[in-house]
């Protein structure tokens, strides 16, 4: 992998690259579209391509549970396997680490979005998972049956599955972790980096994962001894607190902190009212569920706002989804249509809504590039 930066922004952070794999080139910042199982959800990899998604990331995770990742290296990798010649990452796992830990316990996010009375302290233990200094052991979702990944385990999974860029192994902390737990979470997420840099073999590029929480002088801590590892780029991980509302000033203490010539990715977060204020902090690269979390609660995305196309009156709109946009789903489709699908109980109208939101959200990434491009963000 090579990265190169094109244009920075004298207004802010932003800035405008190419991030060169073996799978092509990716201009950067850009959306990377979550396919966790090796699909995005309701769509062929044609269709992925025809929304103009030019990266994905795969679930470690979920992946090594099924079909497992020697089945995805027999089968010649995962671009192979899912028929898709442009860049993927993967992740490392460790966000399960929290989801099915202390997220799970407590039935919180990465954002807490209301108050919450829990916390995690540094003698608690999550109750499905158990974390060691060497790694976490696991019950399978699928059929309960035990399952340990580290960072030798994590490494050797993404290698196996064969995506152009890989993570490091971390814990992701919950929102509710004290300072003390998360300064003992941080030591495991350090240690962990040092051995995956060891043990990995491929010519994969390789991420490493800043943590910390919502504390800044953990991020800090996180962020420069990462940035002191010969990490081929870097991931900000972790949650944000309470208040997304902080988020861009969490970001600018750990981004002043890394490599300017290293690329950052910014690790489940990407709703459209984040992509700026992350961009101008000086985020490359970013994914979130949300195009197609939302597309299957038949929910759209687009310049009116977010549409609830189940709601009744749309069953009258003989229009598109936005009359702004020129994605298929749009020139070929409308609202009534799309509404008396979702009240029909089809799921057609759920793949017409994932294909016009992924489109909408990459133009509105593509449009940001060009606010860079002419000097005004």
């Amino acid at each position: 992998m090579n990265f190169k930066i094109l244009k920075k922004s004298k207004l802010s952070n932003a800035r405008l690259g190419l991030i060169e794999t073996s799978h092509g080139v990716v201009e950067t910042p850009c959306l990377v579209t979550v396919a966790t199982q090796a699909t995005v959800k309701t769509l062929t990899s044609e269709e992925i391509e025809q929304v103009n998604s030019p990266m994905l990331i795969a679930n470690t995770f979920h992946l090594h549970i099924k079909p497992g990742e020697q089945f995805l290296k027999k089968a010649g990798g995962i671009h192979k396997f899912m028929n898709f010649n442009r860049p993927m990452m993967t992740d490392s796992g460790g966000f399960q680490v929290f989801s099915l830990g202390f997220g799970r316990d407590h039935g919180v996010g990465k954002i807490l979005k209301q108050a919450h009375d829990a916390e995690v302290t540094v003698n608690q233990k999550p109750k499905h998972i158990k974390i060691t200094q060497d790694g976490v052991y696991f019950k399978s979702p699928v059929d309960g049956r035990p399952l340990f990944i580290g960072p030798r385990e994590s490494i050797k999974i993404q290698q196996d599955i064969g995506a152009d860029i890989i993570f490091a192994f971390d814990e992701c902390t919950s929102p509710v972790a004290n300072h003390e737990y998360t300064k003992r979470s941080l030591e495991k997420t350090h240690a962990w980096a040092k051995i995956c840099l060891q043990v990995k073999t491929s010519n994969q590029a390789l991420f490493g994962i800043v943590q910390g929480g919502k504390y800044k002088d953990l991020r800090i801590e996180s962020a420069k001894f990462m940035a002191s590892l010969p990490f081929d780029g870097f991931g900000i991980g972790g949650e944000f607190g309470d208040d997304k509302r902080q988020m861009p000033k969490m970001l600018d203490w750990v981004i002043k902190e890394l490599p300017e010539k290293k690329p950052r990715h910014l690790l489940g977060v990407g709703h459209l009212d984040d992509m700026e204020k992350m961009i101008k902090c000086g985020v490359d690269t970013f994914d979130c569920t949300a195009p197609t979390h939302y597309a299957r609660r038949g929910v759209a995305f687009t310049s009116e706002g977010k549409l609830i196309m189940r709601t009744q009156k749309y069953l009258k709109k003989l229009e598109p989804l936005d009359k702004n946009c020129v994605c298929q789903v749009c020139l070929n489709y409308t609202k009534a249509y799309i509404c008396h699908l979702l009240r029909a109980g089809e799921i057609t109208a759920l793949r017409l809504i994932t294909f016009h939101n992924l489109h909408y959200f990459n133009a509105y990434v593509a449009n940001i590039r060009e606010k860079i491009k002419r000097g005004e963000i």
